[in-house]
């Protein structure tokens, strides 16, 4: 045969030996462990470090990142975990996926056989399925170094051909076609796994004659980092026909390692005699292989690192690419737990309008948290985004109060459910007058920040204003989650806020008059700094009023319950 086509046959063979296991063995230990990991990834996501940790987790176990993005995938596309939480994973399964090479790095050649041997008795004779899978996971261990011997028998001859050696040399001297070289391999193999197993063979072929790496560390770096780049079509594949925040949790994917790719490519050779400082010393043919799995881990852990730490920024770039649909919109300002069906159950739709506001004081409360951004640094788009949450809602709180009078008008409310009712309506309505009060009062500091000279209100009083908003939202915030909870507010605490809130607004206007006084504030502020100061005082006093409705008409906690005829 051709010595050509042998070398061809050999490597296809190999490489598809290897892609079998990586498979199987990817196969079997889901089967034996992949409900578990996916309870690690649904527990370990409540805030990016745990996510990217429980990332990293189910894909070194799992050793396939493609089930681990697939699964963080399906959760958002389900509704199951955020944006953020499905981001963070897929962070996590970029360092877990560098167990794979690692792996590869292990000279392991002469048990090869063994180990495939006692994976097949295994599986083969074992009565109980997981200890079938332990088994089936050995075997396929065992076929992938398999794979990767048979690879590397196969290439030795190529390191004596003169046009391999001329063609290798031309990548190695050139970062931007090894990156697309290796982004071609992974695209067409559909696993980054195998294409750096390729990689890590390649490089272990010595110059004829000597103990260098036909490539070196230097020019296999910019084929890892279009490996990089090519496996994130595994995620762009799996969220086609699922939801949007699955096509964005995918385009997270992308971004994180082609960001990376155009990070890293500007210090190949400095990052290449870093790996080579931390890596274990000897021929470089002999410690290539772990110098490529170490510059696999390093980039992935220094990406993640990076992008954890600018998580939010990745949403905003992911929503940037992916803009909200207008079906998007309307889920948003649309009920999430109100049902018609349940309208003559008055006890079920109590429970039901009492969630439903509380998702409307969600509303209200990032309205209050993004006042002291707008007191901090004036702009038109905070005051948009304020004006669409207070027409969310609006519209939201409509929908509300008409399932209320659908309740009414069924007939079916006792006495008590009816007070009930009525009140958790006046609950409603100071959630309102917070939201309308927090666009008014936007509005209001919007225009003073588009003004010029004069005309703007003085660092001093956009201080203060400041201060007394994040005071509002603290309130808020406290109030809110002592209805949820159903904590009873005792009146003394109430009569002292009201007092407090008298107080801070009697102070507010004295010292804008001495600033006046003094010349520094232009009079002709003093109506709209007062308008200012009043849709303040409308959002403390609704604040007390939510307290007095909740401690003295409204048991929140009991409504919040499971109601029995649901149970049933």
């Amino acid at each position: 045969m051709n010595e050509n086509l042998k070398v061809a046959f050999g490597l296809v063979g190999g490489l598809a030996i290897f892609l079998y296991g990586m498979n199987l063995m990817s196969d079997s230990l889901q089967k034996a462990a992949g409900e578990k990991m996916k309870k690690v990834l649904g527990a370990m996501t409540r805030n990016p470090l745990l996510g990217v940790l429980s990332g990293a987790l189910v894909t070194a176990v799992l050793q396939s990142s493609s089930a681990t993005t697939v699964m963080a995938i399906g959760f958002v596309s389900a509704g199951l975990m955020t944006l953020p939480q499905a981001i963070s994973i897929i962070f996590g399964a970029n360092i877990g996926t560098t167990m794979t090479a690692q792996l590869i790095a292990f000279k392991i050649s002469d048990y090869i056989y063994i180990i495939i041997f006692i994976g097949f008795i295994l599986s083969f004779l074992a009565k109980k399925e997981r200890t079938k899978y332990i088994g089936s996971t050995i075997f396929a261990f065992g076929l992938l170094f398999l794979g990767i011997e048979t690879m590397g028998d196969v290439m030795k001859p190529l390191a004596s051909s003169p046009v391999f050696v001329n063609m290798i040399g031309k990548v190695a001297q050139i970062p931007a076609l090894g990156v697309l070289v290796g982004t071609l391999m992974t695209l067409v193999v559909q696993s980054s796994s195998a294409t750096i197993a390729v990689l890590q063979n390649f490089a272990s072929q010595a110059v004829p004659g000597t103990q260098t790496s036909i490539i070196g560390l230097a020019g296999a770096i910019p084929v890892l980092l279009g490996d990089n780049i090519g496996t994130t079509i595994t995620a762009v594949l799996a969220s086609l026909g699922q939801s949007r925040n699955a096509k964005r949790t995918a385009a997270a994917h992308c971004i994180f390692n082609i960001s990376g790719a155009l990070l890293f490519i500007w210090f190949v050779k400095p990052y290449a005699a870093l790996i080579r400082a931390i890596s274990p010393k000897g021929p470089e043919v002999d410690v290539i292989s772990r110098q490529i799995a170490n510059a696999h881990t390093g980039f992935n852990l220094t990406m993640t690192v990076i992008w954890t730490l600018a998580i939010g920024l990745m949403v905003k770039l992911v929503m940037k690419l992916l803009p909200k649909t207008q079906e998007e919109i309307a889920e948003e300002s649309g009920p999430r737990f109100l049902d018609e069906a349940n309208i003559h159950q008055p006890a079920l739709a109590l429970h039901l309008v009492c969630k439903e506001i509380l998702h409307c004081s969600e509303i209200a409360g990032e309205m209050l948290r993004s006042l002291t951004e707008l007191t901090r640094k004036g702009s038109e788009a905070v005051r948009a985004s304020l004006a669409e949450k207070e027409r969310l809602e609006t519209g939201l709180s409509g929908k509300i109060n008409d399932y209320v009078s659908s309740v009414f008008a069924a007939g079916t409310l006792t006495e008590e459910q009816a007070s009930q009712a009525t009140g958790v309506l006046f609950v409603l309505n100071d959630i309102d007058r917070i939201a309308q009060s927090s666009a008014s009062l936007a509005g209001q500091i919007a225009d003073n920040e588009a003004a010029g000279g004069k005309m703007r209100f003085s660092k001093k009083a956009i201080a203060e204003v400041n201060a007394a908003a994040a005071k509002m939202e603290a309130l808020y915030s406290h109030l809110m989650e002592s209805i949820a909870g159903g904590t009873t507010i005792p009146m003394e605490d109430l009569a002292a806020d009201r007092i407090t809130l008298l107080q801070q607004d009697d102070a507010l206007r004295n010292e804008h008059m001495k600033r006046v006084a003094k010349g520094e504030c232009d009079s002709q502020k003093t109506a709209s700094y007062n308008n200012i100061l009043t849709a303040l005082s409308r959002i403390g006093n609704s604040c007390v009023n939510l307290a007095d409705f909740a401690a003295r008409r409204v048991d929140f906690r009991a409504l919040l319950k499971e109601p029995e005829e649901k149970k049933a």
